[in-house]
């Protein structure tokens, strides 16, 4: 069956696109397209700033990551797991440590290292993944739903420290959020989808579109 059509749009470095619709739009399928987990047609293209083409350094921050609560894995364990073939049975040495401290100190989260990840609440777990994405620095980062669940105060430091991640590192940004405050706050470009792009431009272009108007309350689709 076919979930997306004639899905286009484009984005820069330094850039964050939000991906708004209804549930059903079609918005984690066309994540898992560019993730390369499912098959299309047609093609997404990654250029340099001169026009060539490139294979780029993809970041991945889930909505819902699943952890077993009890297991005594810290997060700078997880984090050595993840980056290096260090065996976590034997001491991290002191350059390691150091290394995963920078990573988190990116994301304002280094008091993070020695907790086990299963005492984190869902703003520090996703604190620690956004870390995890950003090593190596990637091209494209994409948040997907990455706050569902956690508090306003966690909403608000995590997106802070993405807006300024885009700022200072000049990478892509591809979001899918439910929250529109956020998206009309965070968000350089909106594309409006259902099942293909209905809309796209900038955040007050797209909410006050028929458009927009027609997917989240004519047809009652849901943000």
């Amino acid at each position: 069956d076919r979930i997306l059509d004639h899905v286009s749009f484009h984005m820069h470095c330094g850039e964050l696109i939000a991906l708004i619709g209804p549930n059903g739009a079609g918005k984690s399928s066309l994540f898992r397209s560019i993730l390369g987990q499912v098959s299309y047609t047609g093609s997404i293209q990654f250029q340099t700033a001169a026009g060539n083409r490139m294979h780029p350094r993809i970041g991945y921050v889930p909505q819902s990551p699943s952890f077993d609560r009890s297991d005594p894995v810290s997060v700078l364990d997880l984090f050595v797991a993840s980056t290096s073939n260090w065996p976590i049975v034997l001491p991290i040495p002191k350059g390691l440590k150091d290394f995963v401290a920078q990573c988190l100190e990116r994301v304002n989260g280094l008091e993070l290292l020695h907790k086990q990840v299963g005492t984190l609440s869902g703003g520090e777990l996703q604190r620690v993944l956004l870390a995890l994405a950003l090593t190596p620095q990637p091209d494209l980062l994409i948040l997907d739903e990455p706050v569902s669940g956690v508090d306003q105060n966690g909403l608000e430091s995590f997106y802070q420290t993405v807006d300024e991640l885009k700022r200072t590192n000049h990478m892509a940004i591809l979001l899918v959020s439910h929250d529109l405050d956020v998206v009309r706050r965070y968000a350089d470009r909106v594309v409006l989808m259902q099942g293909t792009v209905v809309r796209q431009g900038d955040p007050e272009t797209v909410f006050d579109s028929d458009e927009f108007a027609q997917v989240f309350y004519t047809r009652g689709g849901r943000a």
